[in-house]
């Protein structure tokens, strides 16, 4: 059989998956990322597009849609959507969180499930990629309002789940709360005490320390192996970070902690500015306990203000964080970083920089990071949770983030390696893209076809 050439076989994949998937842009935006930089993969492995590889890891093994039917606190009956895709498992079960906010549909989970069969293959912890959420907004609802969301979704949920199965997880509008109320609907089910089917929990009944801080300290930790090659360091940088959830808020401790200054956070009314550097305690009081707009901030800190709306990416600075949501980091705010002097762009977030914004900062020489790469340590951080919770153990701070820097670090040399074999040094998103990719591909090369 002769094969196609690695490009006419991306080229073909490509024109499937978009046909297949029309009007899916999230989900599109995300394979033609991937897609696009594996042709020297290819060329190298053509045993891969002779087992059809691609087309099979491009379509999701199973995807689950399905009614969330609760009452508000007026008594009145509401009804969401939940979503559940479970993408590849050649790895291991499928890992990935759960996001509860208005934007969420099937090509947000899609997109969000295809990033994390390559970041969860980047940490080498033997888990497949998966995603799940739906298109309720917790903000606003009462405790009791979302404990009933959070019943009526897991009694759907829970016979598709499994610590062997798939394991969810928090994520955008899915925190320690919801982690808990949907695990107690799990376990009344069930009537079992299965502490590995979710992550994210209470540090008091099976969580794992530094799982809150996991993903922002993470997007840090790969900046800075990413600046040490260069010869460079975060200490006596200024840093903008977008967001002003768990991911931003705790870049913004980390960035601080190895002498950086980080100087902005946002929400969806606008950002902050701090020149003194961010005050954390006033930071989570404001967003994490009172749950209030980040223009609160800049009324209690006399050195802060707040901007209407605006980009928080028009702040001069020498590091990057978008740690918010996708495409908030476009090609007129890459511009803007990069008249500014910008060093070195760290994906907090998934896919929050659009490939316009990625294609003039990897032009200019900047540091860039992919999200499935930078932003790994919190599915790391997961799936160290899982080990504690198999084991019946419960590790220390210390020792919890000792382990997710190493990760961190591994992520990074895997990803630089991968960019130089394929002849391209430096470049992270074909290195991150290259490096899980073969990883998973050589998985299902060998478990045969399913």
């Amino acid at each position: 059989m002769t094969l196609p050439t690695p490009e006419a076989h991306l080229q073909s994949v490509l024109e499937a998956v978009e046909t297949r998937n029309s009007g899916e842009a999230e989900f599109l935006q995300a394979a033609r990322e991937v897609l696009e930089t594996l042709a020297p993969v290819l060329a190298e492995h053509p045993e891969f597009i002779e087992a059809g590889i691609l087309e099979r890891l491009v379509e999701p093994e199973r995807q689950l849609i399905f009614r969330v039917p609760w009452t508000d606190d007026a008594g009145r009956v509401r009804v969401n959507r939940g979503f559940r895709v479970q993408f590849n498992s050649a790895l291991g079960p499928y890992k990935g969180g759960l996001r509860f906010h208005p934007t969420v549909n099937l090509s947000v989970v899609k997109f969000l499930g295809f990033e994390q069969i390559f970041k969860n293959a980047l940490t080498s912890q033997r888990i497949g990629g998966g995603k799940g959420g739906s298109d309720f907004d917790p903000s606003g609802r009462s405790d009791a309002e979302v404990m009933r969301f959070c019943q009526s979704f897991m009694t759907e949920l829970v016979h598709r789940i499994g610590e062997h199965t798939d394991i969810p997880a928090g994520d955008i509008g899915v925190g320690a709360r919801e982690i808990g109320y949907l695990f107690g609907q799990y376990r009344r089910i069930t009537q079992r005490y299965e502490a590995g089917v979710l992550t994210g929990k209470g540090v008091g009944w099976g969580g794992a320390e530094v799982r809150t801080e996991a993903t922002g300290y993470g997007a840090v930790f790969f900046a800075e192996e990413m600046l040490l090659r260069a010869g460079e360091a975060i200490e006596g940088r200024h840093a903008v970070v977008s967001g002003s959830g768990n991911v931003a808020t705790y870049a913004i401790e980390k960035i601080q902690q190895l002498g950086g200054r980080a100087l902005t956070a946002s929400d969806s009314s606008g950002y902050i500015v701090d020149e003194e550097g961010i005050d954390l305690e006033v930071l989570k009081q404001v967003k994490g306990v009172e749950r209030a707009r980040i223009s609160e901030y800049a009324a209690r800190r006399p050195s802060a203000r707040f901007v209407a709306g605006g980009s928080v990416w028009d702040v001069p600075a020498q590091l990057a964080f978008p740690c918010a949501t996708q495409n908030e980091l476009d090609a007129e705010a890459a511009r803007t970083l990069l008249k500014n002097g910008v060093r070195a762009v760290s994906e907090g977030a998934n896919m929050p920089t659009t490939p316009e914004a990625v294609e003039l900062f990897q032009g200019a020489g900047v540091l860039f990071a992919p999200g499935k790469a930078a932003n790994a340590g919190g599915v790391a951080t997961s799936a160290l949770e899982m080990s504690q919770n198999a084991a019946r153990s419960r590790w220390d701070r210390d020792k919890s983030e000792s382990r997710l820097h190493g990760i961190m670090r591994d992520v990074h040399e895997a990803s630089y390696a991968a960019s130089e074999r394929y002849g391209r040094p430096g470049d992270y998103v074909l290195g991150a893209n290259s490096a899980a990719f073969v990883t998973v591909a050589q998985a299902m090369l060998e478990q045969g076809v399913i």
